[in-house]
């Protein structure tokens, strides 16, 4: 059980992307879970500029992301995983889903949340 995508081989429990969403969030400087959607009345999401804010707020069970927000987000997620441990489970799965990110913004097509 778990989160997987189409065009990768990218997989996290729910748990586990909640934690490399909270990771990604606390490199541009951000807590997530004060964000809206994560609390009550947190933060709003529209002040963040940053081109990974698309995937950080976004269900993390459902839906997809855009040929054109793949575009913007695969380069930044590249950049902020690359200085992490090469064992890390959540860089070889960061890789894999920007991998997916790419063919999608190449091929025009989703990348569906599965």
């Amino acid at each position: 059980m778990g989160i997987d995508f189409s065009l990768c081989d990218a997989h996290w429990g729910y748990g586990g992307f909640h934690r490399f969403r909270g990771r990604l969030a606390n490199e541009i400087g951000i807590n997530l879970d004060e964000m809206a959607g994560f609390l009550v009345n947190g933060d709003p999401w529209d002040v963040i500029k940053d081109p990974i804010k698309d995937l950080l707020d976004h269900s993390d069970c459902d839906g997809y992301l855009t040929p054109r927000q793949c575009r913007k987000i695969y380069p930044r997620l590249l950049e902020l995983i690359k200085d992490w441990s090469d064992d890390d489970y959540d860089k070889k799965q960061g890789n894999e889903l920007a991998n997916g990110m790419k063919k999608a913004a190449m091929k025009f097509k989703k990348l569906e949340f599965c």
